[in-house]
């Protein structure tokens, strides 16, 4: 099971008050999506810290193997170690040291809260691609310590709704051109982060053809292959991998023509939660979906959802 907090990365439909380690806003295009967040406090920091390991604990009872800590996409645990969106000035922000407290302080906690038996990972990200923001060699250090304290698997990633590296890849002027021939995004760092840490890791990000998998793993920069998009559109492909069939995955740039909004990692997310919904409601996914349409649809029940929210909010008040 997956375990996150947006931080203030809530959009303003479904939070007005949210969070994070300092109140940095966001760019002024996503400023309409996104509220100011205020700095949280230092009682709020510790009772979100318990709240991953009660989480955790949960998930345990009902079953789960284990749980990962969602430290990338510029999430909560992200905007820790990001010096961009980390600016306090106490023992929770500055160095690097200081930055990854937080999820340290998290990963404690949960294997506290659940024993050695218990499968812990996280998602994380080897970069921002953010001016001044987490850097690979910050994630190496990141990695490093939580490889030392025994957590069990690392995914990598990379980007925030600000920078969508994780849906998009990097720049093409930044990747070398050998890295351009493989399909993976994270790969080259997962090259390197393999000679600092003895840790299983995963590669999501990219991934559309069998043969780009098997290299992936035949190169030992990655044990596990992550797949996200692919399998809201092809829910069978698992199928068609583990017979061992060639196949090219459908999944597409989706667009709407607003170019400050295609920019933007929420879009394509809520195309792709439309398409988790359907199967959820027994249909198929439709991949033909017009990127603007479903971007709509997602933004009605957003504030369809706030709206619910502020009344029950007046009703208790």
């Amino acid at each position: 099971m997956q375990l996150n907090h947006p931080g203030k990365q809530s959009p303003k439909m479904l939070n007005t008050d949210p969070m994070a380690p300092s109140a940095i806003p966001f760019r002024k295009d996503m400023q309409g999506f996104f509220g100011t967040p205020r700095a949280m406090t230092e009682a709020e920091i510790q009772d979100a810290i318990q709240r991953f390991a009660n989480a955790a604990a949960l998930a345990k009872k009902a079953g789960f193997d284990g749980v990962q800590i969602h430290g990338a996409h510029g999430y909560l645990v992200s905007q820790f170690l990001s010096p961009a969106h980390n600016q306090r000035d106490d023992h929770w922000g500055g160095s690097i040291d200081n930055r990854m407290r937080f999820v340290l302080a998290i990963y404690d906690a949960i294997r506290q809260a659940t024993g050695d038996d218990f499968n812990v990972g996280i998602k994380m990200n080897s970069a921002d691609f953010q001016r001044g923001g987490f850097a690979e060699e910050d994630a190496f250090l990141v990695a490093s310590a939580l490889a030392k304290r025994g957590i069990n698997l690392i995914e990598v990633s990379g980007g925030t709704y600000e920078t969508p590296a994780m849906s998009k890849g990097k720049k093409k002027e930044d990747v070398k051109a050998s890295t351009q021939q493989r399909e993976a995004y994270f790969l080259e760092f997962a090259e390197t982060l393999r000679t600092k840490v003895d840790v299983p890791l995963m590669v999501t990000g990219g991934f559309r053809t069998r043969a780009g998998m098997e290299a992936a793993l035949a190169s030992g920069a990655c044990d596990i292959v992550g797949l996200g998009r692919p399998l809201c559109v092809e829910p069978d492909l698992v199928n068609e991998i583990i017979a061992g069939n060639d196949f090219h995955s459908v999944v597409r740039p989706i667009k709407t023509g607003v170019k400050v909004i295609d920019r933007m990692a929420l879009m394509e997310v809520s195309w792709y939660a439309r398409q988790l919904h359907r199967m959820g409601n027994g249909k198929e996914p439709r991949r033909q979906d017009q990127g603007f349409w479903s971007l709509l649809d997602v933004l009605w029940i957003m504030i369809y959802r706030g709206l619910f929210n502020r009344i029950g909010r007046l009703r208790a008040s």
